[in-house]
């Protein structure tokens, strides 16, 4: 299976995303560029953002480990590598964040803010040591500036964040670890 110390990224992104997405075409740059770059990726396992990073990838000869739930009733997406199957969705959250030296968020929805929230509050805490969460992508920016205006978020917090506009910064954010602002 997996070891504690290989190289490891999570992807988190929506499920809904076609072929001809923006972020389906993000996430499977990003999965090729990781595999190139020697990273194995981790995904929730499914569709969308999780099998175009997945599919990226398994096409650049990489390793693909799928967290998924035995309550969903839909199939994991077929470029798997390997697979851990969870009960619960804190248990998978654990599972998707544990593992990885660095998180990439690509558009999706609140299943996407809960996987943000969850490592952002482990960063700012301390509960995870310093590793990069990055999110590719134009949305981010006025996301978390209306968090700024409408929840407690510092400046200090939202440091912990990397912005990247394309895959390719995103993954060099990821490679270069928290020395490359």
């Amino acid at each position: 299976m997996f070891q504690d110390h290989e190289k490891m990224v999570t992807i988190f992104g929506g499920s809904k995303c076609g072929p001809g997405s923006a972020e389906y075409k993000q996430a499977l740059e990003v999965g090729q560029r990781l595999a190139g770059a020697g990273y194995t990726i981790c995904t929730g396992g499914y569709l969308g953002v999780m099998e175009a990073a997945s599919k990226g990838a398994r096409e650049n000869g990489g390793r693909v480990l799928g967290v998924v739930m035995n309550q969903f009733r839909s199939e994991p997406n077929r470029f798997l590598t390997d697979k851990v199957a969870t009960d619960h969705f804190y248990d998978r959250l654990q599972a998707l964040i544990q593992r990885s030296m660095g998180f990439i968020a690509i558009r999706g929805g609140m299943g996407t803010v809960t996987e943000i929230s969850l490592v952002w509050n482990k960063l700012q805490t301390g509960v995870l040591r310093d590793r990069p969460l990055v999110l590719l992508g134009e949305c981010w920016s006025g996301v978390v500036e209306s968090w700024k205006k409408n929840l407690v978020v510092s400046d200090s917090d939202v440091s912990l964040l990397r912005f990247a506009a394309t895959p390719e910064q995103a993954v060099a954010f990821v490679t270069a670890g928290r020395e490359s602002v």
